[in-house]
């Protein structure tokens, strides 16, 4: 059975679940605060350069990361950490930050995995998608690999927002979780108007985008997540 969660419901479910089950017995804490290098981060519909600011304004400067702990110092105050392990934490983990409070980032990744596939798998890939899962993919490969199915199939969704040219995957796509206020929008050539929808209701549902699609614009509805293979 599905579970008709809200966009923000994931969130709540998680910090409830966490604090009721705590830190799991390897791990330690911290979570990285961008979007999975496998979500699809929406591109905004102007031709901003990189680096620009969504309004198109000037270029945000870019402060400089700290240096990184040295892969021979990535031991932990007590015990050793497993092969895999430190793997995860190879150019993770900031000089002077302990590696097992960075370690504790992916493990509760999977944490927060493992509960939410319980609930609702879609709701689970969902999360990876628009990044409410922060970095599942390096936890995946090298804490808790069971979990790859749903970094590939997210690999592969849509988070709401709107994508262009290269970006865009023909296909059959349903949404996850949407709210009252999901449109969407498929675009082909000159910006003609191919086929678009809302769900007024909140009820979820499908979509094809075509091969003559130029643009997919998708806004409440959370995110989309392939249907088959889409090779």
């Amino acid at each position: 059975m599905r579970y008709p969660f809200r966009a923000g419901g994931a969130v709540v479910v998680l910090t409830a679940a966490l604090a009721a089950c705590g830190s799991s017995s390897e791990g330690h804490e911290g979570a990285n605060g961008a979007g999975p290098s496998v979500g699809r981060t929406p591109v905004a519909a102007s031709s901003a350069g990189p680096g620009a600011t969504a309004s198109g304004g000037p270029p945000t400067r870019r402060t400089s990361e700290p240096p990184r702990l040295p892969t021979d110092e990535l031991t932990p105050a007590t015990g050793t950490f497993t092969k895999k392990q430190k793997e995860y934490l190879v150019d993770r983990v900031p000089r002077g930050m302990d590696p097992a409070a960075v370690l504790q980032t992916g493990q509760e990744t999977c944490d927060r995995l493992t509960y939410l596939v319980k609930v609702d798998r879609d709701t689970a890939v969902g999360a990876i998608v628009t990044g409410e899962i922060a970095d599942a993919e390096p936890a995946v490969a090298h804490l808790c690999p069971h979990h790859g199915d749903l970094v590939r199939e997210a690999s592969r969704g849509y988070a709401d927002g709107t994508y262009e040219g290269a970006r865009i995957r023909p296909g059959r796509y349903r949404d996850v979780t949407p709210t009252e206020n999901c449109t969407w929008r498929i675009a082909g050539a000159n910006g003609r108007t191919l086929a678009s929808g809302s769900s007024a209701s909140g009820k979820r549902s499908g979509i094809t985008v075509p091969k003559a699609a130029r643009a997919f614009t998708s806004t409440g509805c959370y995110a989309w997540l392939p249907e088959g293979d889409l090779g």
